[in-house]
């Protein structure tokens, strides 16, 4: 089992920082949340944002209690509207009752995750569809920028930038500029997707990596995703994010309490992202109270109890030994399990593409991509000693464990529904993972 690579990208200290969190919570509130929307175009009255008992408090105490790193708070989406009192636009909580109109959701945000110590990133979307200046690209990158400054500057440290392109088909703005500001006031901020990304989507709404996941992009490709598409056409490390929502909507909407997630699908969302080594990025709406409704969060919290439980303690420690391409697991005395968490030491990039796994001789798993983390799943066996052949030479792991759970098969995804957007289970083909 082997795959030709040439030298390997490096990820930064802040890259590797970032995938070794894992987990973080997505929280997309504003003037669609009271008005029954996903998408809306600009000219929704103001006045109608009024949350009746905010409390971002709460939310980052529920991200924090479900083992989240960050929380994404969308303070512009596409309809323009500004969740900050912003100096560029009449559009924005400014011009609503909540407050007493001197209200500022970004900030108390960030004063409730500086108390908790959790990390804050934010969205603001390129798309503005409020924005009387943005069918001029000059006009809307300087407009743009203001507000990103706004929001680099007022805050604090940001830990993520979160840009999409959703909406931009066909439009290519200034990002040489806007990293610019990036650069000089939020250095250490991770970038998704656009501009000088450091992370990428994964290319689904629905949560969702595939095997193999690879951290290194041989190109990016020329799209408004790039600021200069020519100088990414190397290859880059760009860890994946997996986003989907915990209901079928983005924004709450009180009709869609049936969409609510099962335990079951969230719990293979996180195997199938979060265990192929990539990012979780897992939206939890606030309602119109302003806070994040009930059962969202009684079911996060379902979840990441039984992710602890499965994951908590170690069967048994292991003695790893290197040799060139393989590594050996040695356990003091035979070791019954059902789960094996792989971690590959990345410091030097991403090695390896392909691995198999042998418990005492016989092969118990065969997959691609290791990464930061990879969860293997698999009927009860009990073994002394695993072997585990990496394909690279130059490859290590980082650490070995195995789990007794219980649980001995891939958890399954609900079916596809009309509200639903999940992928064709056949595309996700894991032969390690299925019994």
């Amino acid at each position: 089992m082997s795959e030709a690579h040439g030298a390997a990208p490096v990820p930064t200290a802040a890259q590797l920082a970032w995938q070794r969190d894992g987990f973080g919570v997505f929280l997309h509130f504003g003037i669609n949340t009271f008005y029954g929307r996903e998408w809306s175009d600009g000219t929704l009255d103001p006045r109608g944002f009024d949350p009746s008992a905010l409390d971002a408090a709460q939310w980052v105490a529920h991200a924090k209690a479900a083992g989240a790193a960050r929380v994404i708070l969308t303070a512009k989406h596409h309809d323009g509207f500004c969740l900050w009192p912003s100096a560029t636009t009449a559009y924005s909580v400014a011009a609503s009752p909540w407050r007493g109109g001197r209200g500022d959701v970004v900030r108390e945000l960030a004063e409730a995750c500086r108390a908790a110590g959790m990390r804050l990133g934010l969205y603001l979307s390129p798309w503005d569809r409020n924005a009387a200046c943005y069918p001029d690209p000059a006009a809307y990158d300087h407009f743009y920028r203001q507000q990103l400054t706004e929001l680099c500057t007022g805050y604090g440290r940001l830990d993520e930038l979160w840009f999409d392109g959703a909406g931009s088909e066909g439009r290519r703005y200034e990002w040489a500029s806007i990293m610019d500001v990036v650069d000089r006031h939020q250095p250490d901020a991770m970038v998704f997707n656009m501009g000088r990304p450091t992370i990428r989507w994964v290319g689904n709404e629905d949560g969702l990596a595939a095997d193999p996941c690879r951290y290194a992009v041989d190109r990016v490709g020329k799209s408004v995703y790039t600021e200069d598409a020519e100088s990414l056409d190397a290859t880059v490390y760009l860890p994946p994010e997996c986003d989907v929502p915990i209901r079928a909507h983005w924004f709450w909407q009180p009709e869609n309490a049936a969409t609510l997630k099962s335990r079951e699908h969230l719990l293979g969302i996180w195997y199938r992202s979060i265990g192929l080594g990539a990012g979780l990025l897992l939206n939890l709406p606030p309602d119109r109270r302003g806070l994040l409704d009930e059962a969202d969060t009684a079911r996060l919290a379902e979840v990441t109890a039984e992710i602890g439980r499965r994951f908590a303690e170690p069967a048994l420690p292991a003695r790893l030994v290197h040799e060139p391409g393989r590594v050996t697991a040695y356990f003091d005395g035979p070791v019954r399990f059902d789960h094996l968490e792989l971690r590959e030491e990345l410091d030097g990039g991403q090695r390896v593409f392909v691995h198999e796994v042998r418990a005492d001789g016989p092969a118990l798993a065969s997959a691609g991509t290791v990464g930061v983390r990879r969860w293997h799943v698999f009927a009860e066996t009990e073994a002394s000693r695993l072997e585990i052949s990496l394909g690279d030479p130059a490859a290590r792991l980082e650490s070995l464990a195995v789990f007794h759970t219980g649980a001995t098969r891939l958890p399954s995804l609900d079916p596809p529904s009309p509200d639903m957007s999940i992928l064709d289970l056949p595309s996700l083909d894991l032969p390690s993972l299925d019994l």
